[in-house]
């Protein structure tokens, strides 16, 4: 008889359970006016767990939910893994044809949606035969009657309490699948797949430095009781792997994760929120976050005494937004994560204690790494510490089994060294200091990364290109203060038509999710193509560095967020 494996007991899910059997009374999540125990959330997740079974969901199948940062969010990834099924994060920016190719590229066969967001999947039902079941969250617009979804709440109270003996539940494991869709460096969504055990050790497992890994379901369990009871702000969408880790990281350390569910960014909101729960840490997305925030906190200083900690995922915090969190507290900790969905968390970078000069300040951020991080030559060899050049940011180890249904992104993304071990490519490059660490110097492509979400150049322009008045265009990156980078587009239009901005960024808004509408628009009289035909980019970042002349006509719109 075989022999299970280590990795067996690490389901999410057991997990999750394990704690809430140990701290059962503690409040694990705030949102909005809903206050969850870990009891509560372990008792509304098994009841989804059991509608879902019910339903007719097998494990290993896909489930959809496609919502706003909520309580139900939490219940619904958790319920999804209890009934042996594999979540699927949707972004609720998405349009028509975003959504169609989500849920149809993950094989949905559920989804559990918000009201207002539904709505939107009702025109491209037709093209999802494998979708046989929709819940419903109410969120207070009316409920679209044609996608014949079930009330959520409705289908919780049906199933009883814990104990109810049907339906039965299937056994979850460590080798079970988890499912994170992102934008990457394709203009399309992709799907990346990990064994739960696998993203548990590599993102989700937080530990003291120098404390041992947690051998046993029973360990995570005993540290959750023994831990400080931090209270968390996570303000990254649970869509996202820097909202959804960070979260789960918490409840799984039976601490408190408090959530934002306003729809809109409002830094007054959020910092009241912040001090009446009296958070010791916030977790947000680079400056376009942590800007708005820090300056409303120097007009209120007395705001949120317990307040010792800002962490920020998905892109790093700028010298300049440090320099107003040291303004408002100096000894506020700061601190950039680094990692992606192909690779985990991979490392760290905390800013100094002082804030320095934004002019002798930098944004190439040194980043301490684990010991599965590599910076990669051409030939997929690691390079030593010290070395000037400049390659690859890789993981070796616990990696993605690959992307789910691309084979050929899966081999190019997880390639395999001369040695026979898989790496994990993050997209990014860097060099590796003399000390170990790793300073990231950026993308090795042309992928745009704007407060955190990312934008592949190439799905805009086929957007603009359609519109009848488009003669040509290229979608480049401008530095952004707030955003870390822009989304610019260079755009010339036929002859016979003088293009409006406004209505090329209203089509535009119509075809595409917010962030990856153009912020900037400089019309210039041709686009410059190289000798082979392909876009100057060289060019295009001249134009956009330099400021606009009577050749070029500039609209900056306002937030697409």
């Amino acid at each position: 008889m075989p022999h299970a494996s280590p990795d067996t007991p690490f389901s999410l899910a057991g997990l999750m359970a394990e704690v809430s059997r140990a701290v059962p009374e503690r409040i694990a999540i705030i949102a909005g006016p809903r206050r969850l125990t870990y009891r509560a959330l372990h008792d509304r997740s098994t009841r989804l767990a059991r509608h879902l079974v019910t339903a007719g969901v097998r494990p290993g199948e896909n489930v959809a939910i496609l919502a706003f940062n909520r309580a139900e969010w939490v219940e619904s990834f958790l319920g999804i893994l209890r009934a042996g099924a594999v979540p699927v994060n949707v972004n609720y920016r998405y349009v028509a044809g975003e959504l169609r190719h989500v849920l149809a590229d993950s094989h949905a066969v559920a989804l559990i949606a918000e009201d207002s967001l539904a709505t939107t999947v009702t025109s491209v039902l037709p093209d999802l035969p494998r979708l046989r079941h929709v819940l419903l969250l109410e969120d207070g617009t009316e409920r679209d009657a044609a996608l014949n979804g079930v009330d959520y709440e409705e289908a919780l109270a049906a199933q009883g309490s814990e104990d109810s003996s049907k339906p039965e539940l299937p056994v979850t494991s460590g080798e079970d699948h988890y499912l994170l869709y992102t934008g990457g460096t394709t203009g399309y969504p992709k799907g990346v797949l990990w064994r739960q055990a696998d993203i548990f050790r590599a993102a989700v497992e937080r530990r003291a430095p120098g404390s041992p890994r947690s051998r046993t379901p029973e360990d995570v369990a005993a540290r959750a009781v023994r831990c400080f009871p931090q209270r968390m702000l996570v303000l990254g969408p649970l869509m996202h792997a820097a909202g959804q880790w960070n979260a789960l990281s918490m409840l799984l350390c039976g601490k408190r994760v408090v959530l934002s569910t306003d729809r809109s960014f409002r830094p007054d909101r959020i910092l009241e929120l912040a001090h009446r729960e009296g958070v010791h840490a916030v977790q947000l997305v680079g400056d376009a976050m942590a800007r708005p925030l820090a300056r409303h906190l120097l007009t209120e200083p007395g705001l949120c005494p317990e307040l010792t900690s800002v962490r920020s995922g998905g892109t790093p915090l700028t010298p300049s937004v440090q320099a107003l969190w040291r303004a408002w507290r100096e000894d506020v900790v700061l601190a950039d994560s680094y990692g992606g969905s192909e690779t985990g968390v991979c490392g760290s970078a905390t800013a100094p204690d002082t804030a320095a000069t934004v002019a002798d300040a930098t944004d190439r951020r040194s980043f301490t790494m684990g010991g599965s991080i590599e910076v990669l030559d051409e030939t997929l060899r690691p390079l030593p510490p010290g070395s000037p050049e400049v390659g690859r940011i890789a993981r070796t180890g616990r990696i993605p089994m690959g992307y789910y249904n691309d084979p050929i992104a899966t081999a190019r993304t997880f390639p395999t060294d001369p040695e026979g071990r898989r790496w994990a490519l993050s997209g990014d490059y860097g060099t590796r200091a003399s000390d170990g660490s790793i300073v990231l110097l950026g993308r090795g492509s042309v992928v745009i990364n704007t407060a955190g979400e990312k934008v592949y150049p190439e799905e805009v322009e086929a957007v603009i290109k359609s519109h009848p008045f488009v003669d040509d265009v290229i979608v480049v990156p401008a530095p952004d203060e707030t955003l870390g980078q822009r989304v610019t587009a260079l755009v010339s239009s036929t002859a016979e038509s003088a293009l409006d901005e406004r209505a090329l960024r209203a089509y535009c808004r119509g075809r595409l999710a917010g962030f990856k509408v153009p912020r900037t628009v400089h019309f210039v009289d041709r686009v410059r193509r190289t000798a082979v035909g392909k876009q100057d980019y060289r060019w295009a970042a001249s134009v956009v560095d330099r400021s606009p002349s009577s050749a070029v006509r500039t609209l900056t719109g306002p937030s697409g967020l």
